[in-house]
């Protein structure tokens, strides 16, 4: 059986009781391997990260930058698919603390209908999903789906939206905000000033829920930025980045250094 659900802004409040800042980080599922995958979500654990992104490789991910393109690729050129994920999912959340988010494109759920895709997602024990092609608008059917089985779905707001639109996104979300902290896609750098920080506080105006700011967070200094700001800090890319050029030593120094 998958482990007994707990709603995700539940655990996310009971951790901040604990943390001033908590940490997402980011794997894409077999990619290099599943094997690596592994050894990369123990180093996570090793450093207490309180959710993880496991994303379903897809062939065209528009909101990621050259270096998720690449292993989204590479995943889907060895094989990996949807029911390999979900397999390996199932796993993860049998034998982590940390919560697990189904990252991916909208076309992975529309493919298996989305009543299949919910009650695969819950079975795999995740806690919800991320699909960041999905205008709320289209969500509808997904949405009402998913809150019998405590499954939150992750709306992203922007800087680039305005008022009308956040207060759109902020009555469709569930769990936590994901806060994109500039334009383009993953992979950049990200500018940690006064731009951030009031995108930020227009998106508290329009949600009680926790906050997570991603796009180009990569070091200690943004971390220490967001404290006081945003609730979640996401370690996509750099994460990636980490293991890439010095496997488990890199990640781990990594973490180590932002923790």
């Amino acid at each position: 059986m998958a482990p007994e659900q707990v709603s995700l802004e539940k655990y996310l409040r009971d951790r901040l009781r604990h943390k001033d800042l908590l940490l997402m980080t980011h794997v894409v599922c077999g990619y290099p391997s599943f094997e690596a995958n592994w050894r990369e979500l123990e180093i996570m654990a090793e450093f207490d990260v309180d959710l993880v992104e496991l994303q379903f490789p897809f062939s065209e991910p528009s909101a990621d930058g050259p270096l998720f393109v690449k292993a989204n690729q590479e995943a889907i050129s060895n094989g990996v698919s949807p029911a390999d994920c979900f397999g390996f999912m199932r796993k993860v959340s049998e034998h982590f603390p940390f919560k697990v988010l189904m990252m991916g494109y909208y076309n992975t759920a529309f493919k298996m209908g989305a009543e299949t895709f919910v009650k695969r997602l819950a079975e795999a024990g995740g806690c919800g999903y991320i699909l960041p092609d999905l205008p709320v608008e289209e969500a509808g059917e997904l949405h009402e789906l998913s809150r019998p089985k405590d499954l939150a779905s992750i709306v992203l707001m922007t800087p680039t939206n305005t008022e009308a639109r956040l207060k759109i996104l902020g009555e469709a979300a569930e769990g936590f905000v994901y806060a994109v902290a500039r334009k383009g896609v993953t992979g950049g750098k990200t500018e940690m000033g006064d731009d951030l920080d009031a995108f930020v506080s227009r998106c508290r105006a329009h949600t009680r829920l926790p906050i997570g700011v991603g796009f180009g967070v990569s070091q200690k200094s943004d971390l220490d930025f967001l404290r006081g700001k945003a609730d979640i800090a996401i370690i996509g890319t750099a994460a990636l980045k980490a293991w890439e050029e010095g496997g488990g030593d890199n990640l781990r120094s990594l973490l180590g250094s932002l923790v």
